[in-house]
């Protein structure tokens, strides 16, 4: 079995709405990282300093195929009517994988056996 991270940076207010959408697709263990970010546009400045809002980066280990499932779900998420996104949604592989719940890996393998 392969097994994925996906990372999600999202604002603080869309958090809730990603880590429910991932659990409703099999997610297991989600950690969720606080963090603020600079992008390309100029902020608003308050008194000379800039505001950019909080973000909360949504960590997952997952199957490859669940991963891949899950990213494409918040990626409808986080891009609004007028094709605006308001965050960013990767993976990447993991070689290496240990301390995992094995009830996870069941629901793991039950994903993979209903995906064939």
């Amino acid at each position: 079995m392969k097994f994925s991270v996906l990372v999600a940076i999202v604002p603080e207010e869309l958090e809730q709405k990603v880590v429910d959408n991932a659990r409703d697709l099999g997610a297991g263990g989600i950690t969720i990282l606080g963090g603020r970010g600079i992008g390309n546009n100029t902020k608003k400045t308050f008194f000379g300093m800039t505001y950019e809002g909080s973000q909360s980066v949504v960590l997952m280990v997952l199957e490859k195929g669940l991963s891949l499932e899950i990213l494409k779900a918040i990626q409808e998420l986080l891009i609004d009517k007028d094709k605006k996104s308001h965050g960013v949604v990767f993976t990447f592989a993991l070689e290496h994988l240990g301390g995992i719940d094995l009830s996870q890996l069941s629901k793991f393998e039950n994903h993979l056996k209903d995906s064939i």
